[in-house]
């Protein structure tokens, strides 16, 4: 919840006080924001015409700040090389800590312009890239313009390992079994079907399927649903195409290449089934975040709104 009236100035002063902690403790100088909007502009544009154009000042004001910053704290903060101005440990971790009290004050703005209190924060979301593209990203487009201050951070990925090792706080995942340690919601059941682009069904016959070029998932995922499947029915198929993707594979597919077997949320109106779902191989899209990330309100407020946005019929 937002601070209310002068609080607000209370909270900046504790975080711009927590930011001094890493300055070596014989070190007088006193970090002002200044300074951390200085070396958050130089991280961030990774040279000095960059920084300056992020500051709004010019070049030679930005190299005699970071000069000067670094004569008053006695440490160098950043290095010249030809890929341009390198942060050293110390800068990167004032940065770090810079753009959470950049995010802060954001947060606290947009509180006062819409009167209220405001969702902020930064949620670490995880999932596949068939996922990001087919199902989360309009659903993302539904709700997240209503919360301006809430950052999310997306990484593509088919581990589950990801949650385990805390490095996402939620995930999106076709699975039949999520894991026990986790907690979630199963959104919907998603079937598979054997397809072809228009193009590719023109020069073969689409009721042999054993003898169309094939394009599948390679021993990434070597026990997706549609591997099982088509070795199940035809053993002596060999995939002309793998890929490390099932986004890919449908690329592939919409580009003529061959037949593949997709997920019902990435067939779309540019490519035509070629069976019925394959029973006894469906999966289910499930959402899911660690015990811990309850207690987070960003986090809550993130689920619930994908819980809402992809609970498909």
């Amino acid at each position: 919840m937002l601070i209310p009236g002068t609080h607000y100035r209370l909270a900046f002063t504790h975080s711009i006080l927590a930011l001094t902690q890493v300055i070596n403790a014989a070190t007088h100088y006193r970090l002002d924001y200044p300074d951390l909007a200085l070396i958050l502009a130089l991280v961030r544009g990774g040279s000095l015409a960059r920084a300056s154009a992020l500051l709004k000042v010019d070049v030679s004001t930005v190299f005699r700040a970071v000069r000067r910053l670094e004569a008053a704290l006695g440490q160098q903060l950043f290095e010249k090389s030809r890929a341009g101005y390198l942060p050293t440990t110390l800068a990167q971790s004032l940065a770090e800590q810079a753009e959470r009290a950049e995010q802060a004050l954001d947060a606290a703005r947009i509180g006062v312009e819409q009167g209220g209190e405001v969702i902020s924060g930064t949620v670490r979301l995880t999932c596949t890239d068939s996922v990001l593209q087919g199902l989360l990203l309009p659903a993302l487009a539904q709700f997240m313009p209503s919360y301006p201050a809430l950052t999310l951070e997306l990484s593509t990925s088919n581990d589950f390992a990801n949650l385990s090792r805390r490095d996402a706080d939620i995930a999106l995942r076709l699975t039949r079994t999520p894991p026990e340690h986790l907690v979630g919601r199963r959104l919907a059941d998603i079937s598979y079907r054997v397809c072809a682009s228009a193009a590719y069904l023109q020069s073969v016959d689409a009721h042999d399927l054993a003898s169309l070029t094939w394009i599948a998932p390679d021993d990434f995922l070597p026990d997706h649903p549609t591997v099982a499947w088509r070795r199940q029915q035809f053993p002596g198929v060999t995939p002309g195409y793998r890929c490390n993707s099932m986004l890919s594979v449908t690329e592939l597919v919409r580009a003529g290449l061959g037949v593949a077997a997709l997920p019902d949320f990435l067939i779309g109106d540019q490519l035509q089934p070629l069976t019925g779902p394959l029973h006894g191989y469906d999966t289910a899209l499930w959402l899911l975040t660690r015990p811990d990330c309850r207690a987070l309100r960003s986090v809550v407020t993130l689920f619930d709104e994908l819980g809402r946005a992809l609970r498909l019929p």
